[in-house]
């Protein structure tokens, strides 16, 4: 990698055959703003291009064809293999478009990378995402325009889309969201749209030795923290568990200095004596930082104006993140974390019973598009861009296709990756349990208490964190309230009176 952070973070782009009115972008992400506009074979291009400070290497053009892209791959030297002798792309945007000359829509097909792209050539515009979505993209196509932008918000104003085949976003009418590991390919004259699968969870199973097994995750998890590290020293956010604990101690393997970790807790819950525990043994930089409930419940609005997702558990899983990632000084860090490894591991479903440990995994594989949890935004509202080696795709690949009896093994959860960090960790991290991010911080038990305060009955506490979750979102995405000035006591107060009164078809 060329730089701490991708040549751009996110973008707002146009297509229309005239120039049309100004672009005017809102993102929740922090970054400098770049202009672009050129012409693609009779179309005109616009965008908006939110950057690291290199804005050059965002974009890419030739032979009447152009690339917007935001954020980073991760296998660059293999696509680099595939390309004719003597080119050499000097930025991911210049690699794809030499990509897509030559595969066209099934070059993102051999993209391992945490990304949102798009293709202008003609009549033509490709939409992608990465395997993961873990850049959301999000689309509003009519005859004649096309728009996208990698926050919903900035389509705030975007009007007449056609139906797609990708997810509505509520209350933002012809705006959806691109699939995950998934190519649009739109006609623009016509608001023709085909979609291509470019990537999907693995449904076989693989049968191989302990030994295979180990010594396969501990590779691609390695190499996977390896690609996202940079030239800068990582940041690592730390709990103590065995998920952030086996990122660090890879980080840590690597690095030529010490690296850099960080944990996070409230007056009611935190893990700082178990991350301690992993900072002392790697020798890494640590801080903690302890944010007050209050606050913390506070900042309700900003979790969902980032991560514009309506899940509320995934938005209690993201709060204590969020939380986070407004309190690390400075800008431009590049942060590792441990997020995502319970999915493809069932590392929540800790039962010795192995048809239902695959069903979980399944369905939570199945079920992860469009929630959002992985989005940098997170991190971006304070400048900063994150990464999670565990949806790396080859470890995907990897950790999904394992039979079910290396996951859950020996009475342990997640233990092919336990086995895998033996020899890193120390042994009391190692056979440590698992514990979510918002257990950690107390976060989902404060939530409760404050409906519950509000008078929100128990049986009807998680329909409450729902309409609340929804009544931000109409909030700070679709009417376009700054965060700060939405009062999420106000939010629950009003939801509890609705609930008490049966009045919530409007939410």
């Amino acid at each position: 990698m060329a730089g701490s952070l991708p040549a751009a973070v996110g973008f707002l782009a146009e297509i229309r055959p005239d120039g049309g009115p100004p672009l005017r972008p809102d993102f929740a992400s922090l970054g400098g703003r770049t202009e672009l506009a050129e012409d693609t074979g009779g179309q005109s291009l616009r965008a908006v291009l939110l950057h690291s400070g290199a804005p050059d290497g965002a974009h890419a053009r030739d032979r009447g064809r152009t690339v917007v892209f935001a954020g980073e791959l991760y296998n660059r030297d293999e696509l680099a293999r595939l390309l004719p002798a003597g080119l050499s792309p000097d930025s991911d945007a210049a690699l794809v478009l030499a990509l897509f000359g030559s595969y066209d829509v099934h070059a993102f097909r051999l993209l391992n990378g945490r990304f949102a792209a798009l293709v202008a050539a003609g009549e033509r515009v490709v939409l992608a995402t990465d395997h993961a979505g873990s850049v959301p993209l999000y689309a509003s196509v009519a005859a004649g325009r096309v728009l996208a932008a990698t926050e919903a918000k900035a389509l705030r104003a975007a009007t007449g889309g056609q139906p797609l085949p990708a997810r509505p976003v509520r209350r933002l009418t012809g705006v959806h969201q691109v699939p995950a590991g998934t190519v649009l390919d739109v006609r623009v004259s016509t608001a023709e749209c085909v979609a291509h699968r470019t990537w999907a969870p693995p449904l076989a199973r693989r049968i191989v030795s302990e030994n295979e097994a180990v010594e396969t995750v501990r590779q691609v998890l390695d190499r996977a923290v390896r690609v996202r590290t940079g030239p800068d020293t990582p940041l690592v956010v730390l709990s103590g568990g065995i998920d952030s604990s086996s990122v660090a101690a890879l980080s840590a393997h690597r690095s030529a200095g010490r690296i850099e970790t960080v944990s996070m807790g409230t007056e009611e819950a935190d893990e700082f004596p178990q991350a301690r525990v992993v900072a002392t043994h790697l020798g890494s930089a640590h801080r903690e930082i302890t944010v007050s409930m209050a606050d913390l419940l506070r900042q309700l609005p900003h979790a969902v104006w980032a991560a514009e997702s309506l899940d509320p558990d995934i938005v209690e899983y993201l709060l204590p993140l969020t939380a986070l990632y407004l309190r690390l000084e400075g800008s431009g860090r590049r942060i590792l974390t441990g997020y995502g490894a319970d999915i493809p591991l069932g590392g929540m479903h800790r039962e010795d019973r192995l048809p239902q440990l695959d069903t979980a995994v399944c369905h939570d594989m199945a079920t992860f598009d469009g929630l959002n949890e992985m989005t940098p935004v997170l991190s971006q509202i304070s400048g900063h861009w994150s990464t999670h080696p565990y949806w790396d795709r080859d470890v995907l690949d990897v950790l999904v296709a394992l039979e079910a009896g290396l996951k859950r093994r020996y009475g342990q959860d997640k233990w092919v990756l336990r086995a895998a960090m033996g020899d890193l960790l120390p042994h009391e991290v190692v056979i440590r349990p698992k514990l979510g991010v918002h257990e950690g911080s107390g976060v989902t038990a404060a939530f409760t208490r404050l409906l519950t305060d509000a008078g929100v009955p128990d049986q009807q506490v998680h329909r409450a964190k729902e309409l609340v979750v929804q009544e931000l979102f109409d909030h700070v995405v679709v009417a376009g309230r700054h965060p700060d000035e939405v009062k999420t006591g106000e939010v629950v107060e009003q939801v509890a009176e609705r609930l008490a009164s049966g009045a919530t078809a409007a939410l």
